[in-house]
């Protein structure tokens, strides 16, 4: 089985072509357990497989995340997605990519960098009141496509000291050592009982924010299927500018969003856009001797 393993901004999948593999959904998700595993395989967020399209697309996306379970969208996984489509020859530079959320747009800005048209908002909303351990924590939530991606948007004051003290995240992210920093640490159990609050019935991605300065945030996603912070999170990125410019604290044009992975950006114009950088990692062939589907 041939495989591609692509990174958008530190959030990394195992791409296959589904078209040759023709494998069934239970099989896929058994495949992403398999070779998202760290360390024991290839490792990454989430397996993509490209199929053919249904409805009028170039080609389509179907996204599972590490844990087997089947994911709407991904909007990083998108603009690799893209990456991939236009290095396969799929697509030319701007491609119709389906998902079960709904269709995606994708442009080839230039060799390695990439922007999509995330799917819109089928839901928002802003100020919800959470009650956790006793504490009340003002929230949004939103919903990108339909079925939509469900984000849970929350600001937490002192996040971007964490950056500006240029915080190794990343380093303790991929190494299983968050808990290392207080603040982290506080702030991942705080995603994990978001992520399963009974508010959001879908199961929710939480999205850590902070605002740095005019159209600049940081940002952590607690993501779920991950069922930890990963690097970046486009869908997730997307969802706090547009909760913001509807909270009027953004005016939505080309926002530098500083993720642990690295830096995303964000425009609101007739859509949601998300635009950054990829990297092809690797290609090769599966010989992972656990494999079993």
């Amino acid at each position: 089985m041939k495989f591609t393993k692509i990174h958008g901004t530190g959030n990394d999948f195992v791409i296959i072509d589904n078209r040759v593999e023709a494998l069934d959904e239970a099989q896929l998700g058994k495949l992403a357990r398999t070779l998202c595993r760290r360390r024991l395989s290839i490792g990454a967020d989430g397996l993509m497989a490209v199929d053919n399209p249904d409805n009028g697309g170039d080609y389509k996306m179907r996204f599972f995340n590490a844990d087997g379970s089947m994911g709407e969208m991904c909007g990083n996984g998108a603009r690799c997605i893209a990456r991939y489509g236009f290095e396969k020859k799929l697509a030319g530079e701007t491609q119709r990519i389906e998902t079960t959320a709904g269709m995606v747009v994708g442009h080839r800005e230039s060799q390695r960098f990439y922007k999509i048209k995330l799917n819109d908002a089928s839901k928002l909303q802003l100020d919800i009141k959470t009650e956790i351990n006793g504490k009340t924590y003002v929230c949004s939530y939103v919903e990108l496509g339909d079925p939509g991606i469900p984000h849970v948007v929350i600001r937490i004051e002192g996040l971007s000291k964490l950056f500006a003290d240029n915080l190794d995240i990343a380093g303790l992210i991929l190494s299983g050592r968050v808990g290392e920093n207080s603040f982290l640490e506080k702030l991942k159990e705080l995603g994990r009982l978001l992520r399963y609050y009974s508010a959001f019935p879908k199961g929710a991605n939480v999205n850590f924010y902070d605002i740095v300065g005019d159209n600049s945030l940081v940002e952590i996603t607690y993501e779920r299927g991950v069922e930890d912070f990963t690097l970046a999170c486009g869908t997730g990125t997307g969802s706090v500018v547009k909760v913001l410019t509807e909270l009027g604290e953004s005016d939505g044009k080309n926002v530098k969003v500083r993720v642990p992975g690295g830096e995303l950006f964000i425009d609101i114009e007739d859509g949601i856009y998300l635009s950054g950088p990829t990297n092809i990692v690797a290609e090769g062939y599966v010989t992972d001797e656990d494999l079993v589907i």
